[in-house]
């Protein structure tokens, strides 16, 4: 099979003196030379929204004031604070309970009214949507993170904060939120919830994330 050619782009430099743009940049840089000036032009006038505005302020602020002092926890309850947020709403997977019950009386200490729902809330058995019979073997009855969602809009949280939400789940949480949303876990079982693990020992132990099948095959294929 042919490989396609690569597209280069930031990924791909070497170069990665973006923040202060004093050096020579390939080609492909999508800062100077290869700058889209209409997309530029649109994602600068977003900002002017109040709410975009708002974000980038507190956010940028955050990170000057608190920069490696603050852990994510502080980070998020300053977040919130700064943006005036009363209600925060708490997306968990039922494997991290515990630590979203935490998180949620830090909130509470904090001043936030708090709002929880669980990935099972919501759940119906997972054939009734079309779930292979198979994926059983980990549960009968399928997560529902458009409704995790859905009940969050309902609640009308400000902010939303996912924990450990399956991949694929989260992201049909973040798209069908109401309210903007903050990631503090993201799930990885194998490496306990450091997902950047395999990153870092990509080159050693975790080098089967290059081979073609990195994984123990699907006994049910």
């Amino acid at each position: 099979m042919k490989e396609k050619e690569i597209v280069r782009s930031c990924i791909d430099c070497g170069v990665l003196n973006c923040n202060v743009q004093n050096k020579s940049y390939p080609k492909f840089c999508l800062t100077t030379d290869n700058l889209n000036e209409n997309i530029l032009k649109e994602a600068l006038k977003l900002y002017e929204e109040k709410e975009n505005y708002d974000v980038m302020i507190n956010a940028a602020n955050i990170e000057s004031e608190y920069y490696g002092i603050m852990t994510r926890v502080e980070e998020t309850v300053e977040f919130a604070k700064r943006m005036d947020f009363e209600k925060v709403g708490i997306a968990t997977c039922v494997g991290l309970i515990s630590e979203s019950r935490i998180l949620a009386s830090i909130l509470r200490k904090k001043g936030f009214e708090v709002f929880g729902i669980a990935c099972k809330a919501g759940a119906v058995e997972k054939d009734l949507v079309g779930i292979n019979e198979s994926c059983k073997k980990v549960g009968a009855n399928m997560c529902n993170p458009i409704y995790q969602a859905k009940k969050l809009n309902s609640e009308d949280t400000q902010l939303n904060i996912v924990m450990g939400l399956c991949v694929g789940h989260d992201s049909l949480f973040y798209k069908y939120s109401n309210a903007l949303v903050t990631t503090l876990v993201t799930k990885d079982r194998v490496l306990g919830h450091n997902p950047a693990a395999a990153l870092y020992t990509s080159n050693s132990y975790y080098h089967r994330v290059f081979e073609d099948n990195s994984f123990v095959e699907n006994d049910d294929k």
